[in-house]
């Protein structure tokens, strides 16, 4: 029998969580004869991947990973500049860089964004982005985000944003919700100069927060009064804690480092460029020997997943477990 921790917590995460001890065997086994009748199947896990190294592509549009009425998270690649000004009108629109270089211009000044990099456009602010062999993330979030960090720098206005700029028409795109298709208000011609001038008249300023790279644990970078997203570090981890959501979803984007996601939904071996929901209720630890971070977006709904999974998870057993574990303690 082995004997695990199992940590109990709830959205915002800011309260020390409750611990109970569990047979583990049991924990991840099959329900017992019950009186009750056949128990409920549940899906395994699946993991959704898309690249994390930038690799020449033709344009591709935003792909759309999870979404509902309360969320939108999209993977993106570039390799040229948006061809108009977005202004969305329902949302807060992070971004996460992950590989390559962008700069992001706006009402509020512009900025170079370079991997590790979180970079936050209000709602309502007009932007447009220049990748350069770029991936990055987007999070569409209705409620506002604050920061639970300080920035690294600010936003400034630029007399030239980028190399071989030069200032045109353009046309902006107006929409609503989050943003996504089927959202366009309005789509019409716009001067760039008196665009980007805009942050002459008022003191805004896009702010760009890097949580630590090696900061053990949860870096939680912003927050909403439904959402929480952060960065999470560890250098090993042997499993032995599990974890437990009493009123959140959580997704997790592996950005470096190899690891053994073990749930109560089966087992998933997780690789750079995964993307993964672990819902409410469900219990979850992590085996890895060597370092691992990922990306971690919590939300007290449902965040359900439109992007089509790439593997599921398989079942598992106390053998597999100990042979997972003793890659880590020897």
């Amino acid at each position: 029998m082995t004997i695990v921790k199992e940590f109990l917590d709830c959205f915002p995460f800011t309260d020390v969580p409750r611990t109970i001890e569990r047979d583990e065997h049991l924990l991840l086994g099959a329900p017992l004869p019950s009186p009750m009748g056949r128990p409920q199947a549940y899906e395994p896990l699946q993991a959704v991947h898309f690249a994390s190294e930038y690799a020449d592509t033709s344009f591709e549009p935003p792909r759309g990973v999870y979404e509902c009425e309360d969320i939108r998270v999209e993977w993106q690649i570039m390799n040229f500049r948006q061809p108009f000004y977005h202004r969305n009108t329902g949302a807060d629109e992070l971004s996460y860089q992950v590989c390559g270089e962008r700069t992001v211009l706006t009402e509020f000044g512009s900025e170079n964004v370079a991997p590790g990099e979180f970079i936050l456009i209000p709602n309502g602010v007009a932007h447009d982005n220049f990748g350069r062999r770029d991936i990055h993330l987007l999070f569409y979030v209705p409620d506002r985000l604050e920061a639970q960090v300080k920035s690294v720098r600010s936003a400034q206005l630029m007399e030239s944003p980028f190399p071989g700029w030069a200032p045109q028409s353009i046309n902006e795109l107006v929409t609503g919700k989050l943003g996504g298709h089927g959202t366009d208000l309005a789509f019409f011609p716009s001067n760039e100069v008196l665009l980007l001038d805009n942050a002459k008249l008022h003191t805004n300023r896009l702010q760009v927060l890097r949580p630590g790279d090696a900061v053990v644990g949860t870096t939680w970078a912003y927050r909403s009064k439904r959402v929480a997203i952060g960065r999470h570090f560890a250098p090993m981890s042997a499993g032995d804690h599990y974890w437990r959501h009493l009123d959140a979803d959580e997704v997790q984007y592996q950005l470096s480092g190899e690891r053994s996601l073990v749930t109560q939904r089966g087992l998933l071996q997780i690789s750079p460029g995964d993307f993964v929901r672990i819902p409410q209720g469900v219990a979850f630890t992590s085996i890895h020997a060597a370092p691992n971070a990922y990306l971690r977006l919590a939300a007290t709904h449902a965040i359900p997943q439109v992007a089509k999974g790439t593997k599921h998870a398989t079942g598992l057993d106390s053998g597999e477990l100990d042979r997972l574990r003793a890659a880590v303690t020897g």
